[in-house]
């Protein structure tokens, strides 16, 4: 390789906490950025550095150093900073497709104020790559992805490991890279890792050892003179010397050019010499053609308590602040809140980097991470609260002359892209007395737990009169505030009742209103159900459920006959690994319940549900033996280990309630368990008896499809992957999908059965990777409560619509107690419908750029999708549009308010939709659409 460039870029990887809480790394960033300002400002030799394409440095760094704010403008402007295009570095596959937009949205946002940024696809130590990523950012103006490990055997040592195996995707660190709809962009891969040009000698010999060394690693890989070395490793500090090391350099390899580079400058020589014999690598990336030792997965199942809350977290933005906040504007012209949903955001995504999400720190950083949970869901549910306020209020609940005056209405909610039906559970105050702060409200307490609310002759009416079946609690009298807009605070003390009851047909991102009546002149209805109980299980008009007396259950598609078989079996066996990777003892013999007699009862038999518990009272080993100590602190290799599971035992009872709800295609399944052991893992088992070679995943914008036998060349054991919502087996004619929350680990058996297992817990003693820091936290003691479901379908998860069922699981209904007031809205609205079988709508929220609607939806199939679209509102003008929100093509519509296009294979679709501006005003003057 003649006429050689090595092109060096300065930089530090920049995990915001780690090994180290995160004020320990914040402190260290301070002293990072003020070396850099320095050096910048001192030597002209030293050209740029890029800020680990994240904009989050910029605000941590200003925190403790506001004054610096002009300086670091002045370099960013000058292109001798690069920042962005994400606010955080993320874990791609344990954040939500619309997390990983929302990252690149908001990365670009904060850019703006510089107005400069980094058009670069920077992942240099995603734990595995999207395969949607390259759409991403294309949509973005991006056209090439960085990233560290997915495409050759990357190990812990973050070196490219020696194989001769054929089958890696590409033999060059350099390629292109297409997602699922034909998009694609250039792929580099740090085959070096990010550190290959790190702390460069100014010594002749110490450079001389140190260049043939690393010219020769990245002539290895790349496929052009054009090598790649970048200079910083994690949290490193700036290389003060780095002109007088080049300058050696130079000496002592006159045949090489070395320059003190950027990505930009780097790409634009790389692009002149794209040779022919680029290899394209498709989909996702995750280094399944290696050993599978070094992949991470298993921070999917780490600390699985904060996927927990993440999962809620992202839901509660995506699928309520966001759509509510829509439709309070669009119905009342109440105000978008940009910036508080950006700050809730942000708050979430400061949760999502990947030693952060993936479970793998100290523990110090985890319980920081709760407490910003906490925080992002609180603002959440505040604007929540305050849209669904602004929605009901606009309802014309007096229409409804069944109800009457003393009716009681509350509006359920439905913000999913789907019609649905299902069992809700509301709280209504029955009678409120306010009282003035001071005066001992003891006196009202009690007048309120006198009254006779009449429960018996109360009914539950939907809009058009008819009762619903209901069952009614009485919660007694609790203290409560409301805090008006216009006056002091206003405690009061109320009588509280519960209702719990299903809703039919809830519309697509709409609501239905119910009304609470106490009334003895109603007719006591008995309501029609297909639910009944059998001699040994439950069945609605969709599906059969038995339960076995190891408290394992069959579920049978009544459409098609088929049954599966033996499902919910828990299995349990020991884990020798730390927080990265999970790691069986040698010769442990996996426990199971499979064959355990179970105490079971009914505990709900409800005309919208019925509920089973089952209840194992189970023992396993309380721990690792006492060698696996030993063996941590000597920093033997998880694979060398030799450590077995105790012989103490330890008590896990596990309390597991099955339900089926009267529409329901599948049950819902919830277990609590208090977990006193160490040092082990829990999964939950689905045979499914069905042979295929392949299943499909829910991942960032797809239900990928991924197979059940790895490569060749993977020797691990265990074959573990990521999911978000479902994973789903199918052979074609029938299938079963299992849905989550919060559970983002799964493996499919080779077992001749294609079991799907889902990790509920993995309990670890340490961080793992570089060192020894036990993290005693993510034993995960204590009490733990999962939730899932299992859909039996014909065809796959796509064909039969088990995805959006699976998607509808995992989103909350949100409800609210109205009164009796005039409005210009229905009891029953949508604001818009759509059509499309294989899409998933995945957003409907407002782009802070311009107020426009913001919709997007993505096709889980690889074939076209016909879209239909009508809103029912009139539409001033529509925009084809991107992940960055911005209008594009206008589009001219055949017919007023609706839309009717063709959606490609794996495609992600965004339209900018401007409603008429006075179509607001008519909604909240009383005007129906």
């Amino acid at each position: 390789m003649t006429g050689k460039t090595a092109h060096l870029i300065s930089h530090s990887h920049w995990d915001r906490e780690w090994y180290m809480p995160y004020e320990y790394h914040h402190v260290l960033l301070t002293e990072l950025m003020n070396e850099l300002l320095d050096t910048l400002d001192k030597d002209e030799r030293y050209r740029s550095f890029h800020l680990d394409g994240q904009t989050i440095i910029i605000d941590d760094y200003l925190q403790v150093h506001p004054e610096k704010r002009e300086t670091l403008e002045k370099f960013i402007r000058e292109g001798r900073i690069i920042i962005g295009p994400w606010y955080v570095l993320q874990d791609e596959f344990l954040t939500s497709s619309e997390a990983n937009v929302r990252n690149l949205l908001i990365g670009h946002q904060d850019a703006a104020h510089y107005g400069v940024i980094s058009k670069l696809g920077y992942f240099p130590d995603s734990f595995g790559n999207m395969g949607q990523a390259p759409q991403m950012l294309k949509q973005a103006d991006i056209d090439t992805a960085v990233f560290g490990r997915g495409v050759k055997p990357t190990g812990f040592d973050n070196m490219v490991g020696e194989s001769t195996s054929t089958s890696y995707e590409s033999p060059y660190s350099e390629m292109f890279w297409t997602s699922p709809d034909g998009s694609t962009v250039i792929g580099l891969l740090l085959a070096n890792w990010y550190s290959n040009g790190n702390e460069v000698p100014v010594d002749p010999e110490e450079a001389k050892t140190y260049w043939n060394k690393r010219l020769g690693d990245a002539e290895k890989y790349a496929s052009t003179s054009e090598l790649l070395f970048m200079n910083g490793c994690d949290h490193q500090p700036v290389q003060k010397n780095l002109g007088d090391a080049l300058e050696t350099a130079k000496l002592l390899f006159p045949d090489v050019q070395f320059v003190h580079s950027n990505f930009e400058q780097y790409l634009d020589a790389l692009k002149q010499k794209v040779p022919a014999d680029w290899i394209t690598v498709n989909g996702e990336l995750r280094s399944q053609h290696t050993d599978g030792w070094g992949t991470l997965v298993n921070t999917a199942s780490a600390r699985v308590y904060l996927k927990q809350l993440n999962q809620l977290g992202q839901t509660l933005l995506e699928k309520g602040a966001e759509p509510l906040a829509t439709l309070a504007h669009l119905v009342s012209g109440r105000p978008y809140p940009h910036q508080l949903l950006t700050y809730a955001w942000k708050i979430l995504m400061q949760n999502h980097p990947h030693d952060s999400i993936c479970g793998c720190s100290v523990d110090e950083v985890h319980r920081e991470m709760v407490g910003r949970f906490d925080k992002s869901r609180q603002v959440t549910e505040t604007i929540i609260e305050e849209s669904l306020k602004a929605v009901a209020g606009q309802i014309e609940t007096s229409a409804v002359k069944a109800w009457g005056e003393t009716a009681i209405p509350v509006v359920i909610f439905n913000m999913t892209g789907w019609e649905r039906s299902g069992v809700v559970c509301v709280e209504l105050i029955a009678a409120k007395r306010y009282f003035k702060e001071g005066p001992n409200p003891t006196a009202i307490f009690e007048q309120l737990e006198q009254l006779d609310l009449q429960l018996d002759s109360g009914r539950l009416l939907d809009d058009s009169g008819q009762i619903i079946a209901a069952k009614v609690e009485d919660l007694g009298s609790h203290f409560g505030y409301d805090l008006p807009k216009d006056e002091f605070r206003k405690p009061y003390m109320a009588r509280k009742i519960r209702l719990t009851f299903e809703v039919g047909q809830v519309p697509a991102l709409g609501f239905k209103t119910f009304a609470w009546k106490i009334s003895s002149s109603l007719p006591v209805q008995p309501a029609a159900s297909s639910l009944t109980v059998t001699e040994t299980g439950m069945a609605n008009a969709f599906i059969a459920v038995h339960i076995n007396e190891d408290g394992s259950y069959n579920v049978t598609d009544k459409h098609s006959g088929t049954t599966f078989e033996g499902l919910g079996v828990y299995e349990d066996c020991g884990d020798l690994g730390n927080e990265y990777v999970f790691r069986q003892p040698d010769n442990d013999v996996s426990l199971t319940t499979r064959g355990m007699p179970a105490q079971i009862s009914r505990v709900e038999d409800e005309p919208y549900r019925i509920t089973y518990e089952i209840v194992h009272e189970w023992e396993i080993p309380a721990a690792a033996d006492a060698s696996f100590d030993e063996e941590k602190r000597k920093m033997v290799s998880f694979r060398k280990r030799k450590a077995a599971r105790a012989t103490e035992q330890s008590p896990l009872r596990m309390v597991t309630r099955v339900s089926l709800e009267a529409s329901a295609k599948g049950i819902q399944v919830s277990a609590t368990f208090n977990n006193q052991a160490k040092d082990h893992r829990l999964r939950v088992l689905f045979p499914t008896g069905l042979t295929a070679a392949t299943h499909l995943a829910d991942s960032v914008f797809e239900a990928t499809e991924r197979d059940i036998h790895p490569a060749p060349d993977w020797i691990n054991p265990s074959n573990a992957q990521h999911q978000h919502a479902f994973v789903s087996v199918s052979d074609s004619k029938h299938g079963l999908t299992v849905a989550n929350k919060g559970l983002n680990e799964y493996e499919v058996l080779r077992d001749g059965m294609n079991t799907i297992a889902v990790t509920l817990l993995r309990s670890v003693s340490e961080l793992g990777d570089w060192g020894v820091f036990p993290t005693p936290e993510a034993q995960c003691l204590g009490e733990h409560t999962v939730e899932f479901a299992i859909y039996p379908h014909e065809g796959d998860a796509i064909e039969s619509l088990a995805f959006a069922w699976a998607y509808q699981f995992q989103t909350p209904w949100f409800n609210i107690q109205t009164d009796w007031h005039n409005g210009s809205l229905p009891a029953t609205y949508q604001p818009l419908k759509w059509q499309g079988e294989s899409l998933a709508l995945s957003a409907f929220k407002m782009s802070q750029q311009h107020e426009d609607i913001v919709l997007r939806w993505y096709n889980l199939a690889h074939k076209s999708e016909e879209l239909k679209l009508e809103t029912n509102f009139p539409l001033e003008c529509l925009y084809s549009s991107d992940i960055l929100e911005r209008q594009q093509q206008r589009i001219e519509l055949a017919e007023v308010d609706k839309l009717h296009t063709t959606v490609g294979k794996a495609q992600i679709i965004t339209y900018a939709l401007s409603p008429v501006q006075q179509s607001i005003k008519m909604i909240s003057g009383g005007i129906p659409l």
